[in-house]
């Protein structure tokens, strides 16, 4: 009987970005060693879509005009975000209180949008810029296409891990993190390591955004294919990203 692949489930990441010492730094975690999907990988923010990212009070926060079709997307980027670390995108910086009284009511199970609202904070989804959308391969048991965007962090706000997803930290640069990746002091899923490759070639935040605004967003889907050296990860020619193939073996995929 042939099994038929398993829908990939909506999702969103983002790439949160500062100005640091060597130039452009981004904002990643330590996901737990427990978790069923990359346990212990050092990742960016971010998670699946919830029925809550699509409700339609979200357009509110957009500033002009109709709101975007990824608006649940940048939602639940946003949302999963501040679960995780605690930073929240917004247009200017927020007040530490606020933010420790939007912690509160999260670690509480208060909805987001809800929680937003009690502690006087707006959200500014519209900073977030969207880089590429990559969808899990079919042949895997837990697929999900995922938007990734890209955002300047407002100042004035340090990361609180939450300890159940996320139970580390750090800003970094493309480079250190793939050099540590390499060294095997850390741990990197495919289409991360496929993000900092690309980054690694920008100097500041408002490069890596210039680059994120001129990126095709047509959907990435990796697949394996047999070449006489021996099977590759393969993806499609044009989309940006290098190196096309990679050794199946070199490939950590959750």
């Amino acid at each position: 009987m042939t099994t038929l692949p398993v829908e990939p489930r909506p999702a969103a990441s983002l790439v949160l970005l500062r100005d640091g010492a060597e130039g452009l730094e981004l904002f990643m975690i330590e996901r737990h060693g427990g978790l069923r999907f990359a346990p212990g990988a050092t990742v960016f923010p971010g998670g699946r879509l919830e029925g809550e990212d699509h409700a339609p009070g979200w357009r509110r926060f957009w500033p002009d005009g109709a709101a975007p079709a990824d608006l649940p997307q940048r939602v639940a980027a946003l949302r999963e975000a501040f679960e995780e670390c605690g930073l929240l995108l917004t247009d200017d910086p927020p007040d530490a209180a606020r933010l420790e009284s939007l912690r509160r009511a999260m670690a509480a199970g208060r909805i987001f949008a809800e929680a937003l609202d009690e502690a006087a904070l707006v959200p500014a989804p519209a900073r977030a810029v969207p880089f590429s959308r990559w969808v899990t391969p079919d042949t895997l048991p837990r697929r999900f296409d995922t938007l990734f965007l890209l955002a300047r962090l407002p100042p004035g706000q340090t990361p609180v891990m939450d300890g159940g997803e996320a139970v580390a930290g750090r800003w970094t640069t493309p480079r250190r993190i793939l050099a540590d990746a390499d060294a095997g002091t850390c741990r990197l899923v495919f289409v991360t390591r496929m993000i900092l490759l690309r980054l690694a070639g920008c100097a500041d935040p408002d490069s890596a955004l210039r680059l994120a605004a001129g990126c095709d967003l047509s959907p990435i889907q990796p697949g394996v294919v047999e070449t006489p050296a021996g099977p590759v990860f393969r993806i499609p020619a044009g989309c940006g990203f290098h190196p096309i193939d990679t050794p199946v073996e070199k490939v950590t995929l959750g």
